[in-house]
Order: C-alpha cells, then structure tokens, then sequence
C-alpha cells in the first residue's frame, strides 16, 4: 500500500537537510543513494550562499540533480569530472565500509556498539576538518565516505526512528553529548517476531523509556550469539535471526524486517547526512568546502612543476620563472585559472621543501625565491621529487619536470609507475642538454644524460602520457608551449600512441562537435608524417601551405601540431624507424573516469574497486562514468595495447546508477589503454554526437595480487602497523618488497617473501611519525612486489591521515561588547553597530575563522593585544538590515554561531538556522516544480 508524504513532513525533513525528496515510498534508498543526495543537497546550498554574498543570481539546477547541472549551477561547469569523481570517491569510501569492516559492529552501530561507533565518527570529522584546513582534500573525501557508512547505518540498525523520532539525532556529531539513554546489557530489548510481522517486536518499556537499542549480527549461525532478550539485526545473512528473541529490527530496504519504517529511516539518514556535512562546511568555509567537492571557478586543474635547482639549470629556473608569471597573469580570474599550484625542487642531495597552494602569488614567490646551486656529480635526487608531487598532486595532474641530469635514484622508477597508475596523472619531462641532441651545452660532454638515462624518462613520460622533450637550454622557452596550453581547462586525450622501435603506421582519431583547439603532438626524430582530413584533405610534415594546420612549431624533438577542427574521422601516417610518440588533444566537456573492479568477497556482493593492478589471466571488470553531458552515454570500450597490436573489446553492463560495468574477458598482455567511444546530444543543434576519448595513462595487469586492511589515521609518536597479503598464480620463489612512504616517515618492512602459487604470503609495513607532525598531513604509502628475475610486479597504493589527540570539544563563544542602534525610523537614513569579543576558553584551541553568513554590512576583525586567544569583531550596517549572523570556528574545527540584532540587544550562540531556512526555500521550490503544494 502506498503513501502519500504530507508536505508538512517534507519541509521538516527538507529543515534538517533532505533537500529535493524525490524517491517515492516503493523504491529502496542505498548508502549511494543517500550520500548523493545528500552532497548535492549541501553543494547546492554552498553555491546559492556564495552566489548571495557575491551579488550574482543563482539559478537552481534541474531535478533530479546531476553533477552536470549542479557544477553549472555552481558556476563550474568545467569541474564536472573533478566533481564526479569527488562524489564517486566519497560514496566509494562509503560503501566499502561493507566490505572492508563488514564484521566490524562497530562501524555499523550493530551489537548496541554506540559508544564505539560515535567514536569512529567523531574521530573521523576531526581528521576531515584538519585535512581540509591543510588542503589535503582527497584524505578528506577518503575519509568523509568511511564514516558516512555508521552515521547512516544508525538510523537503519537502531531503534531511533521506533522510538518516534522524527530527525536526526545531532549528537552523534558532537563530542561530549550523549547520545541516549544505551539499553544496558542485561537488558531484554525484543520478543520474538509473529512469523515475519517484526513491527512490534520491540519492548513497549523500551519505547516508552526512549531506550537506544539495535540488533545484534552474525555471518553465521553456527557460532552465532547475543544477550538473552536481544533484538537481531535479521536478514537471511544474519545468524543470530533464529535465537530467541527471533527475527530482527534492520531497515535497510523494504522487504526489511523493519522495511515498512525505511523510508523514513532513509530520509532521516540523508538528513544527518547533510548535517554533518554542514558542520564540515562551517570548520572549512564556503569556497574550501566546494574545493573538497572538486568545484573550482576557474579550471580544476593543478599547476605542478618539479624542477631541478643544481648550479647548471640557471638559465631554465629563470625560463620557468618566466612561463609561470606568464600563465597565472593570462589565467588569473579565467575559466583557465588554476585550481592548485604545487612546487618541488630538488638538488643533489635533498629535494623539497613541497609548496602546495592555491593562491598564486604565493607560488609565483616560492618559484622567484629558486636559486640555482650545488650539484657536484651528475645525477641528482629526481624521482624523489617526482614521487613527492605524484603522491601531493590530486589525480589526473599534469607535472612538468624539469631537468638536465640524469636520476640518481633510479630505484624508484617503479614506486613512480605506481603512483602514475594510481593517479592517472600524466609527467611531462623538459630535459636539457642531453647527449641526443646537438647544442651549445653548459654540462661538460662527460656530464651530459646518457642515452640510457634518457631513456628512464621517456619511459615514464609514456607510461603516463606524456612527453619527454629533450633540448638546448636555449630552446626551452619555445617548448613551453606544452605548459601554455596544457593549462587550458578541460582538455581530453582524443588518441595516444607510441611506437618502439618506429614502423610505418596509420592512425585514426575522431574530432566531434563539442571538442575545441584539436592538437597533435609528437615526440621523436627523423619523422614524416601525413595528416589526412575526414573530407580527404592531406598535408604532409613538409607542406607549410596547407590548410589542415593552422600553426606548428617544432623544437628539439617536439612537434606541435594545432589543427584545423573538421568534424569526423582523421588519419595520421607516420614515418619513421626511429622510438616515436603520438598524442592527440583537444578542449571537451565530455570525458570519462574509471576505477579496476574486482566482484566483492564481502558478505553483501557488489562490486570493490581496485587499489593495485587487475588480476592477469583471467576476468576483469572496469566501472566507469562519463563526465560533462548528462545525455552523453558509452557506446563501446576497448583496452588497446601499447604496441597497438592487442585489442580487447568489452562488454558493457549498464548499472542502476550514472556508472557502466566494462568486463573483459582478459586484460591485454603488456601495457594497454583504456578507449571508450559514445555518443550525445550536440551542444550546438539537435543532432546526435559521436566521440572518442582515451585514458593518457598506460597500465597493465599482474599474475600478483596484495591486499591490505589498514585503519586509516595515525597517530604521531605511535607505531603504524599495516598488514598486507600477496599471493601468485605465477612461479614460486622469492619476491622482492619494496616500500617508501610520501613524508619520508621512519619505516620497517620485510625485504622479501617466499611464495608458491595459490599460498598467501603475509606482511607488515610499520610506519612511525614524528610528534611534531600536525594533524591532517596525508601519507602516501606505496608497497611493492617484484617477481624473481623482474618479471612481474605488483603494488598497493595507500593513503593516511595523521590526527593528534584532540582535547577542546567546544566550540567558541561570544560576548557582546557595545551596541548602538536607533532604527526605529527610516532604515535607509541610518547604521547600526555593534562589537564583540570571540573567545575560545582558557583551554581551547584557539579562535581560527569569522565568517559573516547574514548581512549586507561591513565586518572588521582583529586579535585583541592583550590576548591572542581573543578575536574582537566589528560590524557597521544598514538599519534596512538589522540582523547579523557571523560562523565562529577553532583551530580544531569546533563551529559556533553568534546572533545580533539591530532591533535588540541579543547574542545567540547556537547551530545556525540558516542553514534550515534556506534549505526551506530550496524545498518550497522543489515541491513547486513537483506541483505539491
């Protein structure tokens, strides 16, 4: 039987965060479900707020939301993918909770375990808040979707909507509240089922005493137990389901003992969501909150060069010097300005200090402050630098090395591959003076990079899709073109390819109707080439009359080739028996993202994505979505070998979600690449598009397969301890295991294992940070597995967070100092005044953030001299607008808001009702555009 929900509910979930209900009672909500609507609940709310304190409208995005039409409505459009991909990470993290922890109860509030849960909560908002405030936001997202999974399962496992509850219970989020009344151990919760009608199998003591209760859970009923007089969890996975007290109170779907209670459970759990959520945003601020999200104003691209400060590479600091001024003067306050800017030097022997910002100033000095010096032998500390800005940089980067010496740490060349495949990042190499081109050199003839050394770097610029360009000194600035226009935002890998050794060979990519500024690049000598257009138009590489290109530029061993754009298919045939690469760009909003996937070994199905390479020999699955059109679907996936001679087709298994399944019967031998080819709605008519697109980053599947299971924060001065497995289907022997860690942190791990295909080998990396560390440093820890002869390799790539222990769990408080007001009269003719003093207690941490959220007045804040745990506010407006509301937050995250009033005399601090009140009126329309009234 269906209901109908009275908008008087609607409205009260919609104050508490359920913005945009829009899945009627019949359909069951997921954690995914949940999580997404959530986001895009408080992401919305974010941008109308910015929009308001900016002065620019704010036009609400269509239901049901996407990310498309919330990252236009945002002001973003560009940031569509960044955003998918922060919603998929979170909701990834999310669900994996049910797989990684499945037997946790914890983490799933079952076993009455709710002091243990809220602590997994609480801990892990401390983590996010530091994370951001670091701008370490992907350890943020990673950690958001972990605790999201109990604060949802509460309202699922518990009997807080049983006991009439009709909003979330805010406590949850705030250390040091109680949560509830706890039944206490010895206490009977439940009587058995009649049959399967579980509606009042709860106590009626425990309802009418407002006792907190949930369900107890077992995988199997062999050695399954609870407390005499115990409520189950239920379900045919639970064990416990058939000991007295029989049945169970779960409401995770509708056919859930307690399924007639789950969409009200659902809808309160998305509102809880969005609470927490909402806290977040307070401790990090609007634009950082968005930051999080994967929203940028400008592009969402990060600006990262790793650069080589040893006495030779004078001249190329001052050429870089120069591109960096030049870009972030053109692209300041454009759609192409850069979300991030990251900055790696290294020397001989050390590399660092890392910058990482997003003010572009404070790069632009941190490059003018490089001076060249030091390098006494040839090879310097390259890769290390490599390695710190791979495991810095958010994914699908684009770094810029620059260099003109050979790597002295050449080990790593397999920790960086690693972290390559991982990130989907792509490494452009500038390499100066190497023996392979003829020039004026500033190294001596001995010291010049060898072509083995050489070859390192070419060898990872096509691993991630790069170029490695090698050159004079003199001829850097004309290649920094690469760096000009891979600045622009939005730009998509139409075709990659590479060929050693060279042959002759055709390839063929599509420009359609939605990409701009089409480019080729090649890297490589001796090269002829033909270009070949979809209306039969040819130009060959010599031909400086034709009109297929409009402009080119060759240097060293770098073409760049702009384009033409014709719409259709294009042929290249190059020439050459020479190591060549090929790449074809352009400027798109549609593309795509991916993540490995392997069938879930948890107890619910699904399926887990992948943090190593897939599994050689045998099926494969990919997840992938694509971004920037919500008509745009997938069409046909291949994984193309890197020799071009492998090509595996996939089968495409449509989802219940934005999301595709790609299984493969196999994964191609060596290296491959990912192409995927769709269609959509034209931006331009009504016609239907067709494109292709490819992964810049090269991959591979291994016969090795690891696994680790780590808590995720760490604590500093305490050992570390990650565990991990590694298992062959290949030979037996000894296998090598390496591991380095991001932050340099003191570590032990076994140097090798004995394995025989099909027996688990265990392991342990133990990781140790120094006391000083603040919290929110992320750690990247990247462990490894190396077949006997180097034959096969294998690797985890994990993320930390480091938290020290957090004491002040208040948030700050204010005192009115003065008020002076008189507008009782003409509001237009007078101001209104008002100061006060922002203090934090003699034992907190300190006031970090004032943020005025209400008022079209002028605030002015200072630190009072006197005491530096003192913040003295000043706030001038119009009596036409008399209230004010300022957002005080600690240098923990602790959030507090202040009321004022032009009116009276009146200071409030209490959780802000903003929030509520604009996500009314974000209701109200929605219910208009669902014709409820």
């Amino acid at each position: 039987m269906k209901s109908v929900w009275p908008s008087a509910l609607f409205l009260s979930l919609l104050c508490t965060g359920a913005l945009g209900f829009e899945i009627l009672p019949g359909s069951s909500l997921t954690h995914k479900k949940i999580t997404q609507q959530a986001l895009f609940n408080v992401t919305v709310q974010v941008c109308r707020a910015l929009a308001k304190a900016e002065g620019t409208d704010f036009t609400f995005p269509a239901q049901p939301f996407t990310t498309q039409g919330v990252a236009t409505a945002c002001g973003a459009p560009r940031s569509s993918k960044t955003f998918s991909e922060a919603i998929e990470d979170i909701v990834n993290r999310n669900v994996r909770v049910d797989i990684l922890y499945a037997l946790k109860p914890s983490f799933h509030f079952d076993d009455e375990m709710f002091v243990q849960g809220k602590k997994i909560i609480i801990e892990g908002i401390q983590v996010v808040k530091a994370s951001n405030k670091l701008e370490n936001y992907e350890a943020a997202r990673e950690n958001l979707g972990e605790i999201l999974h109990p604060l949802q399962d509460f309202y699922s496992h518990s009997n807080w909507v049983e006991l009439g509850e009709k909003s979330p219970n805010s406590n949850l989020i705030k250390s040091g509240a109680s949560i509830g009344n706890i039944a206490a151990k010895s206490r009977a919760t439940c009587r058995s089922c009649d049959g399967n009608n579980c509606r009042n199998n709860i106590l009626e003591d425990i309802i009418a005493e407002k006792i907190l209760t949930s369900g107890y859970f077992s995988l199997t009923s062999l050695f399954a137990t609870k407390p005499k007089g115990k409520c189950s969890h239920g379900g045919i996975l639970d064990g416990t389901r058939e000991i007295e007290p029989t049945g169970g109170i779960n409401k995770d779907k509708e056919s859930s003992n307690h399924g007639y209670l789950h969409t009200q459970a659902a809808n309160i759990a998305i509102a809880a969501t969005s609470e927490l959520l909402e806290d977040i945003r307070g401790a990090a601020g609007d634009r950082p909150f968005l930051q999080m999200m994967g929203l940028f104003k400008g592009s969402s691209k990060a600006l990262c060069f790793v650069i080589d400060t040893t006495s030779s590479m004078k001249d190329d600091i001052a050429t870089v010097k120069t591109v960096t001024s030049t870009i972030i003067n053109r692209n300041v306050g454009t759609a192409n300005e850069p979300s991030l800017y990251i900055l790696v030097p290294f020397n001989d022997p050390g590399f660092g200090p890392l910058t990482k910002t997003t003010d572009s100033a404070v790069f632009q000095n941190a490059i003018d402050s490089l001076v060249a010096t030091g390098g006494g032998d040839p090879a310097e500390m390259s890769l290390s630098g490599l390695q710190l800005a791979l495991s810095t940089a958010p994914s699908n980067s684009e770094i810029f090395l620059f260099t003109d010496a050979a790597a002295k740490n050449k080990n790593l060349k397999s920790t960086v591959i690693a972290l390559i495949e991982r990130t989907q990042s792509v490494v452009n190499f500038m390499i100066t003076d190497t023996s392979s081109v003829n020039s004026r050199k500033r190294r001596a003839p001995s010291n010049r990079i060898a072509e083995a050394d050489a070859q390192l770097y070419r060898d990872l610029a096509q691993a991630s899709g790069g170029q490695a360009i090698e050159i004079t000194k003199s001829e850097l600035p004309q290649a920094t073109v690469l760096i000009k226009e891979s600045s622009n935002a939005s730009l998509v890998t139409l075709l990659q390819a590479a060929r050693n050794p060279g042959k002759a060979e055709s390839f063929t990519f599509m420009i359609d109707d939605s990409v701009t500024n089409p480019t080729v690049y090649i890297t490589g000598k001796s090269i002829t080439f033909t270009l070949i257009s979809p209306t039969g138009e040819s130009q060959g590489s010599s031909d400086t009359t034709g009109s297929l290109i409009i402009t080119s530029q060759s240097v060293g061993n770098f073409q760049s080739l702009q384009l033409k754009k014709q719409t259709g298919i294009w042929e290249m045939r190059i020439v050459s028996s020479n190591p060549y690469t090929l790449k074809v760009i352009g400027q798109s909003p549609i593309d795509f993202f991916f993540d490995f996937a392997v069938v879930s070994q948890g107890p619910f199905g699904g399926f887990d994505t992948l943090e190593t390479r897939p599994s050689a020999g045998g099926n494969g699955s990919l997840l992938m979505s694509l971004t920037g059109s919500d008509t745009a679907s997938v069409t046909e996936v291949t994984l193309v070998g890197s020799s071009g001679s492998e090509v595996i087709k996939g089968v495409l298994v449509p989802q219940n979600n934005s999301r595709v399944l790609v299984q493969v019967g196999k994964f191609p031998s060596g290296d491959f690449v990912v192409q995927v080819k769709g269609q959509a709605d034209s931006f331009t008519s009504k016609a239907l598009i067709l494109f292709q697109r490819q992964s810049p980053t090269n991959f591979r599947s291994s016969n090795l397969t690891m696994n680790a299971n780590p808590v995720t924060i760490i604590v500093p001065g305490t050992p570390f301890s990650v565990p991990f497995t590694l298992t062959t289907s290949g030979t037996s022997g000894n296998f090598t295991i390496r591991s380095t860690n991001s932050r340099g942190f003191d570590s032990t791990f076994p140097t090798s294992m004995f394995l025989e295909p099909g027996i688990t080998g265990n392991g342990t990396v133990t990781l140790s940070a120094p006391l000083n560390t603040p919290s929110g440093t992320d750690v990247t820890l990247a462990i490894e597995a190396e077949a006997p002869g180097g034959t096969d390799s294998n690797y985890i790539v994990l993320r930390f967070s480091v938290l020290n222990t957090v004491t002040d769990f208040t948030p700050p408080v204010c005192e009115q100092l003065s008020l002076q007001t008189n507008c009782s009269v003409n509001c237009s003719m007078r101001m209104w005044e008002v100061s006060a003093r922002v203090t934090d207690g003699a034992d907190g941490t300190g006031v970090d953030l004032v943020t005025l959220k209400q008022g079209n007045g002028t605030i002015k804040t200072t630190l009072d001299s006197s005491n530096e745990n003192i913040t003295l506010v000043y706030y001038s407006a119009s009596c036409c607008s008399p209230d004010m509301e300022i957002e005080v937050v600690d240098r923990v995250g602790n959030v507090g808001t202040c009321l004022f009033s032009g009116h009276k005399e009146s200071t409030k601090l209490t959780q802000s009702p903003s929030f509520c009140l604009s996500v009314v009126i974000v209701g109200l329309h929605i219910l208009t555009k669902m014709g409820i009234k």
